[in-house]
């Protein structure tokens, strides 16, 4: 006389005879065991998921924190980890709150913040390592919450308004020192072209022009302006004076008024 289990997949059974387990784990699909001598225990292969509860922790910079977490892990040999402990998923779950405490307590609270997949690893091999010895593999560990005193919310926030307004400042100096050498790039170009510098006067007025309803006044250098304007009034004399004489008129003379053209 036998009688009938039927094992899923994803399970093993642990056949004890008479108190003694009866070789390795059997299944998954139908085995047939001795009734009342035998009895079966049935152990998931499947990846259990173990929430960490928020544990109060002290940086190695003495802020106060709540950290909260999660880990998975697997049976890995289903016979220890029946016959090694009673209660597989309470003894991990005590452990990984321990072991969460003594990991982030090393490092600082920026640390914490900003290297949490070296904690996380850190954290993984620790329980992969004591759970080894009741056939469970430890898979991930992950931080999942991280709380802070509002004082120190408060405190981060004041630090990165005022980092962000240093790089802000840093930007425009720079640009500032961009554009003074460009400005002194460009005077030095001016002063070995003259003309470079009508030129730009010309365009500053072109662009000033759009706008037709206002009064544009245009400095300019007044000796130079003088100059500029007595060489042309000499030019345009000279032009007069050799300019052929009109038919019945003395070569040279005229009517005593300049013409512009």
């Amino acid at each position: 006389m036998f009688a009938f289990y039927v094992i899923k997949q994803y399970e093993r059974a642990v056949v004890f005879r008479l108190g003694k387990v009866e070789g390795p784990a059997r299944g998954p699909g139908l085995i047939l065991v001795a009734p009342f001598v035998n009895r079966i225990h049935r152990v998931s292969l499947r990846i259990v998921t173990l929430p960490i509860q928020s544990q109060g922790i002290i940086t190695k910079d003495n802020v106060s924190i709540d950290v909260s977490a999660v880990a998975y892990y697997r049976v890995e040999d289903p016979v220890r980890s029946v016959i090694a402990i009673e209660n597989v998923q309470a003894a991990i779950s005590q452990i990984a709150q321990t072991t969460l405490r003594a990991v982030v307590g090393r490092h600082t609270l920026d640390e914490t913040l900003s290297e949490t997949d070296t904690i996380n690893q850190a954290i993984r091999e620790i329980l992969d390592v004591q759970t080894e010895e009741w056939g469970i593999k430890v898979t991930v560990v992950e931080l999942r919450d991280i709380q802070l005193p509002e004082s120190m919310q408060r405190a981060m926030a004041r630090q990165a308004e005022a980092e962000r307004e240093k790089r802000a400042k840093i930007i425009a100096a720079q640009g500032e020192a961009l554009a003074a050498g460009e400005l002194a790039v460009a005077s030095d170009v001016m002063m070995a072209h003259p003309l470079a510098l009508q030129l730009r006067n010309l365009q500053t007025l072109v662009e000033v022009a759009v706008d037709k309803n206002s009064t544009v006044v245009f400095p300019a250098p007044l000796m130079s302006t003088i100059a500029e304007l007595g060489a042309f009034l000499e030019r345009e004399s000279k032009s007069v004076a050799e300019r052929p004489a009109a038919p019945g008129q003395p070569a040279g003379s005229g009517n005593g008024e300049l013409v512009l053209s």
